[in-house]
């Protein structure tokens, strides 16, 4: 399955890195959820630590950041605490988001794909963007709040 302009965002139930349960449905402002490949990764640091310095622009906007892989509840809490992330990191290990949201492998399907959606307050896609440049996806997040008036 595949996510298109205008689709409702998938409603999925996983763990927080606090364990405890999270639905996408629950949230009734913009989100941006972004799939990354692990935790701990210079990548991965990289573009959370991105997600981290612009996290007031994205609410300036109106918008919660979330940020989801297959790396367990415990592995979150440790990423999340030493890079003092401020929004909420969510555990796929059985990968039901990424199935989901349709997020596919990257490098000859050796690495989980890197990709981000931006849905609006109703939870209707607005925006999509797939890249293994992780440094690319804030500024592409950010771009597609700014210029969507219907959030």
């Amino acid at each position: 399955m595949e996510l298109n302009i205008g689709d409702k965002i998938p409603d999925v139930k996983l763990k927080n890195e606090k364990g405890e349960d999270f639905s996408f449905t629950e949230i009734d402002k913009a989100i941006v959820i972004y799939f990354y490949p692990k935790d701990f990764t210079p990548g991965c640091t990289k573009e959370a630590c991105g997600f981290r310095d612009s996290y007031e622009d994205f609410r300036d906007l109106g918008a919660e950041v979330i940020g989801i892989s297959s790396d367990s509840q415990e592995s979150h809490s440790k990423f999340k605490t030493k890079h003092q992330l401020p929004f909420l990191l969510l555990s796929d290990p059985e990968k039901k988001a990424r199935k989901a949201f349709g997020v596919k492998p990257n490098f000859l399907g050796l690495l989980p794909g890197r990709e981000t959606f931006v849905f609006n307050r109703e939870g209707k896609l607005i925006y999509k963007f797939n890249s293994i440049n992780s440094g690319r996806h804030i500024e592409e997040a950010l771009t597609a709040l700014k210029n969507n008036h219907q959030l």
